[in-house]
């Protein structure tokens, strides 16, 4: 298995497994499909603004995906990403998300990101635990802000802080 960055030509496959999450959890809210001409932009447009969009491999076939953006926009932003990492489901338990999530913080603090944001339906404890157990922190609970499959959902907003604070010197006095 191996960790390395998205190209275009993963597209397809990076579609493949991001749909039947998007068509049949509540994991996603959004409804509308990935197509592999979609994902290969954002892999495209994220990497040339210096994010970070990340696959796990195993020989030819991809299991697994990560990546970030800024978390919202404008420059007081510039410094907290938001991630998404999604795994096939034969890829689940083996650590792969573990190492996709390491190799995403490591390039989002190389990158001089101070904090990373997950945004997880609370209808996915695992994604919440999983996030927990590698340090990530509850820091919000937004209650029935997503509706899918006829149900309300709510999202919990977790932070990991991935830099000490920048010395601002005499600044910030």
């Amino acid at each position: 298995m191996t960790i390395r960055p998205a190209m275009p030509g993963d597209a397809a496959a990076l579609a493949a497994i991001w749909n039947p999450i998007i068509r049949d959890t509540p994991i996603i809210f959004h409804s509308a499909r990935k197509t592999p001409e979609g994902v290969a932009e954002m892999i495209v447009t994220r990497t040339a603004a210096g994010h970070g969009f990340f696959v796990a491999a195993e020989g030819a076939a991809i299991l697994g995906l990560a990546t970030y953006a800024q978390f919202r926009p404008g420059d007081g932003y510039a410094r907290a990403m938001e991630h998404t990492i999604l795994l096939a489901p034969a890829a689940r338990g083996r650590g792969l998300g573990r190492a996709l999530m390491a190799a995403l913080e490591t390039h989002a603090a190389g990158a001089g990101a101070h904090a990373m944001i997950a945004a997880v339906s609370a209808a996915n404890p695992a994604g919440i635990g999983f996030h927990a157990a590698l340090g990530y922190a509850e820091v919000g609970r937004l209650p029935q802000v997503g509706f899918k499959a006829g149900r309300w959902l709510d999202l919990v907003l977790m932070q990991k802080i991935l830099s000490a604070a920048p010395d601002m010197g005499a600044a910030a006095r």
